[in-house]
């Protein structure tokens, strides 16, 4: 075999690779389902880890003396995340009685699982200040415990996307809320989109787009079993559920 003929060879066989590529699943906000375990805890994380899926997704807020938390909502058996000191809310517990993360532990937890990527989400902050000072520090964490190739990043925030985008130019960012089609995000230097599955059923084209222009495509959250068949026969690169093991096994 001549060396063009090689070249050929691989470049043939990186395609095929690439056309039958498995969608991915992403546990949404861990495994939270399994036994002992809670939404964004811990142990929601290990059993991300155990079924052996792509990632386990969650997500952080800013606190008031501007710490960050792991928690989904902006607030907290009554407290509002953002008024309450970290002090305070390590007090909570969540609904397995595990004490709320905060991000040092949660990535420290995740990065026992090195296959399991880490899906962190950025929420939305009302004061743009503040956002960006959160997305600064969930960088800079990221980094001092050297995360960057575990670590994928979400948001529902443009500022944030953009920032992320901007501090760590090699890193996979996704934005959340939809309307934007590939095109537009990827001048704004977002490289995926993480949306919801109505957006791909309106816009069923995106997906092929987003892949001609190199950007990942991801759709939240499906746990209904046939939205998940048409997303894999769309090709979306991953399926952010709730339900990780039953969409695990549809997805191969």
């Amino acid at each position: 075999m001549n060396l063009k003929t090689f070249l050929l060879s691989v470049v043939a066989a990186g395609i095929a690779g690439m056309a039958s590529a498995q969608t991915q699943v992403v546990a949404h906000r861990g495994y939270w389902k399994s036994e002992g375990a809670a939404q964004n805890s811990i142990a929601a994380l290990h059993a991300a880890a155990a079924i052996n899926v792509y990632g386990t997704e969650f997500d952080v807020q800013l606190t008031a003396d501007k710490k960050i938390i792991v928690n989904h909502d902006a607030d907290f058996q009554g407290h509002v995340i953002a008024k309450t000191k970290m002090s305070k809310l390590r007090k909570l517990r969540l609904a397995n009685g595990e004490p709320m993360p905060t991000l040092k532990e949660y990535l420290k937890a995740g990065k026992k699982h090195p296959q399991l990527k880490m899906v962190l989400e950025i929420k939305e902050q009302a004061n743009k200040a503040d956002e960006n000072l959160m997305v600064d520090k969930v960088v800079a964490m990221v980094k001092a415990m050297r995360m960057e190739k575990q670590t994928d990043f979400i948001s529902f925030s443009l500022n944030a996307c953009e920032r992320l985008a901007q501090l760590m130019p090699n890193a996979s960012v996704s934005f959340l809320g939809g309307r934007l089609s590939p095109i537009q995000l990827k001048g704004k230097g977002i490289n995926g989109l993480d949306y919801h599955y109505n957006e791909f059923k309106k816009n069923p084209q995106w997906v092929a787009e987003a892949h001609d222009l190199g950007m990942t495509v991801n759709v939240w959250t499906v746990d209904d079993m046939d939205v998940a068949r048409r997303m894999r026969d769309l090709k979306v690169d991953f399926i952010t559920t709730n339900l990780p093991v039953e969409v695990a096994e549809l997805a191969r």
